[in-house]
């Protein structure tokens, strides 16, 4: 089926208004797919004639506010003489458009999408994203391209973190000092965030708030002291980490104070679930208040667990009185909760599987942390029923709403934070949405690197920051030779850079470093390592081995070429022992092909020293690892007669 100028959508009259949005929003998406920027294609509610079209049948309109167990499946049938798109709702008929976008290639004749016939469901009802506001502050524009980017991957939840100790961001006019005092004038005001929920709701997307409470709140204290467990004054918080300010539990005017605040939030966002947080408190606050410490024996609580309880029950009631559900990190857990609360996990399955098993409804976080730089590889093997969840009933398993992806803001800002998110949430979206027998990697690799070009088009900056950046680094449009250092580096994992920095991380601490640009995944060293296991493996394709001597050849002349503009930059000189190593490397792997050609084995002498290289090559440099290292040991241990085997890094060191 091809798209031309006379490509129209054919809506049946009945139509709702939502739908007729969603077909506005579809048109203007598939221009950018296909350049046809100024081409007008028609929204039609009868066939016209010579247009080829894609008709859409929606049996059921959507409730004005979308719900969790709305269905989202659709039929798609495409022929060449036009498609047809059915659906039991209009969110379906949402997800069957993205569907079509992405079917949408180049053909000798033009831009056209293949025959196919589609049934599609999705294998959880929650898919989300959390974007944590609070630590960094992302402007609108931020959050709407993010959006989009979640509409075209069929993600369902944004989960949008508005509070914590380094920011109150939403704007209240019950209370205004929350966020006159708490949030540096980086707020969004309760108009903004209505038109988030709205542009939400026209992609698909349900909007979750969430007010951290009783702990990570200290920029509420800096307003209203009163409502904290020890006398202020307070300010917000630069470092990262757990802190000490709590809510006081034991005083009536917090539930006053928290009562009037959750209802007035309760009519910026329709949804029906309030997340309340709860993680991480560390009591000491409590320990140290004689008030509260009298309190807690006066109610023969046996320690801070159960106050914490308490102080949920009592919000649980404040929430429900809205008509809302609450929900709530893994610390939340407590057999004092009414069963209809929801548990978000972030320490994994077991702790999921416990909620699901007394009787709660869960979804799973843990695995899905994209602020740990993990792979999209490590977070596709990720599944809310595996491990602990395998064995649950299949009753239980109907608990399992799904999953959400998290974006923690210590390490991003409005420049990098769309390369932290994507292209790698589109695996996790793939794991939640499809089901649980996709486990095929190399084809999902394939996909990802295709979804991540196609969502330049909804003006997602994940590929095109990269080259601003590395500029910035550079002071120069000349940037060859720090590209070619930046895209076989990722940055170190877990929390590790915290660990590793000279001085403690703030929220005004600089995010134009080397480690804040690098990608999350290296597919260049991916690649790389896999060309390594072919040639190792004797079963080699013409064009192999030329290709690892120029990558090799290339990486052992790059140090040369970087060292003079290092001269004019502090950022360039931070990196230059990495781009010394990765220069090491590429000579330690060329005289390893040296050896193979010739058919020779190397001495003992040369393989140690080639190895104690490599070990000093892939230990941490800048915050960032270089991930060339692992294959180069292999070609090494190759070359030397050895079984080639993965390398083990070393502990990282600042």
């Amino acid at each position: 089926m091809l798209i031309d100028p006379r490509f129209s959508l054919l809506l049946q009259p009945q139509a709702d208004a939502r739908l007729e949005k969603a077909a506005r929003i579809f048109l203007d998406h598939l221009r950018r797919r296909t350049g046809m920027l100024a081409l007008d294609f028609a929204i039609a509610k009868i066939p016209v004639d010579g247009h080829t079209s894609l008709a859409i049948r929606s049996e059921a309109p959507s409730p004005p506010i979308q719900t969790l167990d709305e269905d989202e499946s659709y039929s798609l049938t495409v022929q060449e003489s036009g498609a047809e798109l059915t659906a039991p709702s209009t969110l379906g008929a949402m997800r069957g458009l993205e569907t079509f976008l992405q079917l949408v290639k180049t053909t000798a004749q033009g831009f056209g999408v293949p025959a196919v016939a589609i049934h599609d469901r999705p294998r959880f009802r929650w898919r989300g994203l959390m974007l944590d506001c609070s630590r960094h502050f992302f402007p609108l524009e931020v959050i709407k391209r993010n959006l989009d980017g979640m509409a075209a991957l069929k993600l369902n939840v944004f989960h949008w973190h508005l509070s914590d100790n380094q920011g109150f961001r939403a704007e209240s006019r019950r209370f205004p000092k929350l966020q006159e005092m708490g949030s540096d004038g980086l707020y969004y005001s309760q108009e903004e965030m209505r038109e988030i929920v709205r542009y939400a709701y026209d992609r698909g997307i349900r909007v979750v708030p969430e007010f951290d409470m009783p702990g990570h709140s200290t920029a509420w204290f800096v307003g209203y002291p009163e409502l904290a467990s020890a006398p202020g004054p307070y300010a917000m918080e630069r470092r990262f980490g757990v802190f000490d300010p709590t809510m006081d539990p034991t005083r009536e005017s917090t539930y006053k104070f928290l009562d009037q605040f959750i209802g007035e939030m309760a009519k910026v966002f329709p949804d029906e679930f309030f997340h309340i947080g709860g993680d991480e408190v560390n009591g000491k606050q409590w320990d140290r208040n004689p008030k509260i410490q009298e309190f807690m024996h006066s109610h023969q609580f046996n320690g801070n667990r159960d106050l914490q309880a308490y102080f949920n029950e009592r919000i649980e009631k404040l929430v429900s009185k809205r008509g809302k559900t609450m929900i709530g990190w893994d610390e939340i857990l407590h057999s004092d909760l009414p069963k209809k609360i929801v548990i978000q996990s972030w320490s994994g399955q077991q702790s999921l599987a416990d909620a699901v098993r007394q009787g709660y409804r869960g979804l799973l976080s843990h695995g899905y942390y994209l602020d740990l730089m993990s792979t999209a590889a490590s977070h596709y093997a990720v599944d809310p029923l595996a491990e602990e969840g395998a064995s649950l009933s299949s009753a239980e398993k109907e608990k399992v709403l799904g999953g959400e992806a998290c974006m923690w803001a210590e390490y991003v800002s409005p420049e990098n934070v769309d390369s932290r998110i994507w292209p790698r949430l589109a695996a996790i979206a793939e794991r939640l949405w499809s089901p649980a027998t996709a486990v095929d990697v190399d084809r999902m690799y394939a996909r990802l690197e295709s979804i991540g070009d196609q969502l330049d088009m909804y003006g997602l900056t994940h590929n095109t920051y990269y080259s601003e950046m590395l500029q910035h680094m550079a002071g120069s449009h000349d940037t060859s030779a720090l590209r070619t250092l930046a895209e076989v580096v990722e940055p170190v994992k877990g929390y590790s850079r915290a660990a590793l920095a000279q001085s403690e991380p703030t929220a005004l601490m600089p995010l134009n470093r080397l480690v804040d640009v690098a990608q999350p995944e290296s597919l260049t060293a991916r690649h790389f390592a896999a060309l390594v296991d072919e040639l190792i493996s004797g079963q080699l394709r013409p064009g192999v081995e030329p290709e690892i001597h120029r990558m090799l050849g290339e990486w052992r002349n790059n140090a040369p070429r970087l060292r003079p503009m290092a001269e004019n930059s502090a950022l360039l000189r931070e990196v230059m022992p990495l781009a010394e190593s990765l220069s090491a490397l590429g000579a330690a792997g060329l005289e390893a092909l040296d050896y193979m050609d010739r058919g020779e084995k190397p001495g003992e002498a040369w393989k140690a020293e080639q190895l104690a290289q490599v070990d000093q090559a892939a230990s941490s440099k800048a915050q960032v690892l270089l991930m060339i290292a692992s294959p180069v040991h292999k070609l090494i241990q190759a070359t030397a007669g050895e079984k080639p085997t993965e390398l083990v890094v070393p502990k990282v060191q600042p």
